[in-house]
């Protein structure tokens, strides 16, 4: 069997990157993002890089750390509230962004993955979002069409993988990383609990691991709360 364990994530991301790469990051907020490999990413020093995420983290941690150093060039994503930092380079012109909606960003990733180049949805006709893009109507209602999305890397953080690469996320930490997973080309994998093969109950996998090519191990990540509400006594 493959070894698909790297003792480290700059070590699982050797090879894989350059300047002007597509990325695909897990995570919804804070909530199953990648940390170590964020954080490997922002080291190697890559940039213009694109990259394909729900948001951008917030100032100073998940993806906000690659805006911070001006690593990333495009983002293609659905809600953008959560960064100052975002909203200054794109209000200055500085970061490209191509705005999707929730829905539609997820199947476009779906679409990607499983193959195929274009749907049609109601989603966005009549806005903004449907500017430049063909429409067509079915049984009296108009739609637009989307384009799949592939990635050249995908950044996906689980709960649990065994060491044939097959992933288990852990509730809503789920979020967009099945269909991330899927949509790049190659998939590496952070994840805090490793275990041999035949461990995992098959219908409890998530992602299977023909999916994913790199496992890195990182059994304590910060998993920080962007907003922490408390009762008052």
């Amino acid at each position: 069997m493959i070894n698909k364990l790297y003792p480290s994530a700059a070590a699982a991301l050797e090879g894989l990157l350059q300047d002007g790469i597509t990325l695909a990051v897990g995570g919804f907020g804070l909530c199953g993002i990648p940390e170590a490999l964020i954080a490997a990413l922002r080291d190697s020093g890559v940039k213009q890089l694109t990259a394909i995420s729900n948001n951008a983290g917030v100032d100073g941690f998940g993806l906000g750390q690659l805006l911070q150093t001006r690593q990333i060039r495009k983002m293609i994503s659905s809600y953008v509230g959560e960064n100052k930092e975002f909203e200054r380079q794109y209000l200055s012109g500085e970061l490209e962004l191509e705005f999707t909606p929730q829905g539609t960003l997820a199947e476009k990733l779906r679409a990607g993955g499983a193959g195929i180049p274009a749907f049609f949805t109601r989603t966005g006709y009549g806005t903004l979002v449907a500017e430049g893009k063909e429409t067509r109507q079915f049984d009296g209602e108009w739609y637009v069409m989307e384009r799949g999305l592939r990635a050249d890397v995908a950044l996906v953080k689980a709960w649990k993988a065994d060491t044939a690469g097959n992933l288990v996320y852990r509730k809503t930490a789920r979020n967009f990383n099945p269909m991330m997973a899927t949509a790049g080309k190659v998939c590496v994998a952070e994840v805090e609990l490793l275990v041999p093969v035949g461990e995992l109950d098959p219908d409890q996998i998530h992602t299977p691991g023909i999916y994913v090519k790199r496992l890195v191990v990182n059994a304590t990540p910060e998993k920080r709360i962007e907003q922490r509400t408390l009762r008052s006594a």
